[in-house]
C-alpha cells in the first residue's frame, strides 16, 4: 500500500508540472477538543482530550476534462496514539466523457440515504478512530467505471487492495472492552489484504424517486471480533475479515413536504446469511413561525435479522430526529437525535450543530449520552464515555 501511494504521488507531481486550464487549492486545518462528563472507565484512559487536524485539496484539470485530485488527511491526538494517524483520503485521475466516466486510484465513494445509519455504505473503510458515527472513511484503491445513459447509470468497481478499520487504542476513550488489537487482524482469504474485490451498482431517478441497486463480492468491510488471548496471555478482540457477497438497494422518494428513505441489504458469508434494514421519513415545516428556518422531523427504524447476535447495536431500534435550518447567512444547522433499543432500555442521544464565523472559520459542536445500557449491550463499554466534542475549523 506505502509503495502504491509513493508511485501515484510521484505521477501526480508530473502531470501537475503541465499546464492546466483549472487549478484550485482548498480544505481546511481545525482545533478539536473532546470533553468527557465522567471519569474514565478503564485504565490508562485520558479525562479530556485534544488534537488538531488538517485536509488540505489540491486540484487540477486539464483541456478535454481530465483531471486530478489530491486529499491527503492527517490528526495529531493528545490522549490516544491509534487515533494519531494519517491518510490519503483520495489521490485519482478523472477521465469524462458524453456517455462514460473512469476514475483510478486512491477514491471515496458514498451510496445511502437514510439520516442516522448507513448500512449499504460498503466500498471504503470506516475510520472509527475519528468518529464513532462511522461518517468518517479511508481512502479505497479502486478502479471506477460509470456508463452514463439515459435509462440509468451503471458502475463498475475493481478493488484491489483491502483498508483495515481503525479502532481506538488502550488510551482511547470510546473504545470496546476487551480492546480491539489491530495488529492480530486476520483474515478468510489467504491473500489477506491483497484480495481483489468487485461492486456493480445501477442507479436511476425516476419522477421523485432516487433509486439504487448494487452486488458487492469481496472482503468484508465490517469484521468479526474475535476474543482471544495475545501473546502476554490478556484477552483481547481480534477482527476477523470474511469473504462476503452483498446485494442491496437504496430508495428516496419526495412527496410534497414528506422524504420517504429505505437501506435494505442482505449478506452471505459472515456467518448465517442475514437481512439487515433502516427506514423511515422526514417531514418538513418550512418558513416555522413566519422566520426563515425550517424544521424536519425524522422518524426511522433499524433492524438486523440476527437479533442479539448481530454486529451492530442497531438491530431492532428507534430513531427519532429533529433537524433545524436557520437559513441565515452563516449556515447555522442542527441535527438531534434520540436511538431507543426496543429490546432494552438502552438509549442514545446525540447532537450537531454548526455555524460559521466570519468568511473562512466554522465552529462545530458534537454531543452524545449513553443511557441505561445493559451489561450484554455491544455499547456497554461506552456507558461513561458521555462526552462534548467541540470543533473550530479554519478553511482556505
Amino acid at each position: 500500500m506505502k509503495q502504491l501511494k509513493i508511485r501515484l504521488l510521484a505521477i501526480i507531481l508530473a502531470l501537475c508540472s503541465s499546464p492546466a486550464v483549472s487549478e484550485e487549492f482548498s480544505g481546511y486545518v481545525s482545533a478539536e477538543a473532546n470533553i468527557f462528563v465522567h471519569q474514565p472507565t478503564f485504565t490508562g484512559q485520558s479525562r479530556h482530550s485534544t488534537s488538531i487536524a488538517a485536509q488540505p485539496e489540491l486540484y487540477h484539470e486539464w483541456a478535454g476534462g481530465t483531471s486530478i485530485t489530491f486529499v491527503p488527511f492527517g490528526r495529531l491526538d493528545s490522549a490516544d496514539p491509534k487515533r494519531t494517524h494519517g491518510d490519503i483520503r483520495e489521490l485519482n485521475m478523472f477521465w469524462i466523457d458524453d456517455t462514460w466516466e473512469l476514475r483510478v486510484g486512491i477514491g471515496k465513494v458514498f451510496w445511502g440515504a437514510t439520516e442516522f445509519l448507513h448500512l449499504v455504505d460498503i466500498i471504503n473503510q470506516t475510520d472509527i478512530v475519528e468518529s464513532i458515527d462511522a461518517e468518517e472513511k479511508l481512502g479505497q484503491p479502486m478502479g471506477h467505471l460509470s456508463l452514463l445513459n439515459d435509462w440509468g447509470v451503471v458502475e463498475l468497481f475493481i478493488l484491489p487492495y483491502f483498508r483495515e478499520r481503525t479502532f481506538p487504542g488502550v488510551e482511547g476513550r470510546l473504545r470496546t472492552e476487551p480492546i480491539v488489537d489491530t495488529e492480530l487482524a486476520s483474515y478468510e482469504s489467504d491473500k489477506q489484504q491483497s484480495h481483489t474485490d468487485f461492486a456493480v451498482r445501477y442507479s436511476h431517478t425516476l419522477g421523485e424517486l432516487d433509486l439504487g441497486i448494487y452486488h458487492f463480492a469481496g472482503t468484508g468491510r465490517e469484521p468479526t471480533l474475535i476474543p482471544r488471548a495475545d501473546d502476554l496471555g490478556q484477552v483481547v478482540l481480534i477482527p476477523y475479515y470474511e469473504q462476503i457477497n452483498q446485494t442491496a438497494v437504496d430508495l428516496q422518494m419526495v412527496a410534497g413536504e414528506w422524504l420517504w428513505k429505505l437501506e435494505a441489504l442482505h449478506r452471505i458469508g459472515q456467518g448465517d446469511s442475514f437481512t439487515a434494514a433502516t427506514g423511515g421519513f422526514e417531514y418538513s415545516f418550512f418558513g416555522i413561525n413566519d422566520s426563515a428556518m425550517d424544521l424536519g422531523v425524522i422518524v426511522e427504524y433499524a433492524y438486523d435479522s440476527r437479533g442479539t447476535s448481530a454486529t451492530t447495536p442497531f438491530q431492532d431500534d428507534a430513531i427519532f430526529g429533529l433537524r433545524l435550518a436557520f437559513n441565515d447567512l452563516r449556515d447555522s444547522t442542527l441535527l438531534a437525535g434520540w436511538f431507543q433499543d426496543r429490546q432494552s432500555p438502552a438509549k442514545i442521544i446525540q447532537l450537531e450543530a454548526g455555524r460559521r464565523i466570519g468568511e473562512q472559520f466554522k465552529l462545530s459542536l458534537e454531543l452524545r449520552v449513553f443511557l441505561d445500557q445493559p451489561e450484554n449491550d455491544p455499547l456497554y463499554s461506552l456507558r461513561n464515555d458521555d462526552h462534548l466534542q467541540l470543533e473550530l475549523a479554519y478553511y482556505f
